[in-house]
């Protein structure tokens, strides 16, 4: 399977202070990888430096384009979606505002109607909630929302930082299934920062472990799982 995304040398930073160091890795077109590690290991500065959200240098490759220094709002324009830890939803707005303005990037505005009956069929739950405020959603379907906005984009590929967050863990079962859901139907391809190990590691078809900012172990998410010292090590469980 081709790559889709190639990073290869990144280097990120907050002002001074180096964040991660020589990071590499790839995702194949129609993929899912999941970036595992501790808490403060750089997971999700490698997403924010794969967006030019922080100061990068090094080789990040999007279908053959070359991302580093290129302003966040055209690498959305590359269906680039980035689903923030947290959501970032827009609590004020409703549920249909959060979505449309999701799609701001998109020039086949007629297509826009298309694109949320195919977003509310994944995600039924936000339908029946269409004109609530999505400052009211139970944490769920805010996670919910903040997927279905990404998708509004129509994305080859979605970056996803820690969407079982704070979920009961039903919740998060039924996320994870929609998004698997999600590739496979749509073939987006996903890249996965998860601190829930074994959920991402079951749903992820090759993981990177990352230490400390730097990539310590890299394999198939099958290979991984099952190294009893990684686990052990690293992941926790």
């Amino acid at each position: 399977m081709a790559a889709l995304l190639e990073v290869k040398g990144l280097k990120a930073f907050y002002g001074q202070t180096q964040a991660i160091y020589d990071v590499g890795f790839e995702i194949p077109d129609g993929g899912i990888t999941t970036l595992l590690g501790a808490n403060g290991a750089g997971k999700t500065t490698t997403l924010r430096a794969i967006c030019n959200m922080v100061r990068t240098e090094g080789t990040v490759r999007f279908a053959g384009k070359d991302l580093v220094g290129m302003p966040t709002e055209e690498i959305v324009r590359l269906r680039i979606a980035h689903v923030p830890e947290g959501r970032g939803t827009f609590t004020s707005l409703t549920v249909d505002e959060n979505l449309r303005i999701a799609a701001y990037t998109r020039k086949d505005k007629a297509g826009v109607k298309d694109e949320l009956d195919r977003v509310f069929s994944y995600f039924p739950r936000l339908k029946e909630r269409v004109q609530q405020q999505a400052g009211t959603l139970s944490g769920g379907e805010q996670q919910m929302l903040a997927i279905a906005r990404a998708l509004m984009l129509k994305p080859r590929l979605m970056l996803l930082d820690e969407p079982s967050f704070g979920l009961a863990p039903l919740i998060v079962v039924e996320i994870f299934r929609i998004m698997k859901r999600i590739n496979e139907e749509e073939k987006v391809s996903m890249l996965l920062v998860e601190q829930n190990a074994a959920l991402a590691l079951d749903l992820a078809s090759h993981a990177y472990l990352l230490e400390t900012g730097k990539v310590v172990m890299s394999g198939p998410a099958l290979v991984v799982k099952n190294d009893e010292n990684v686990r052990k090590s690293y992941l926790g469980y």
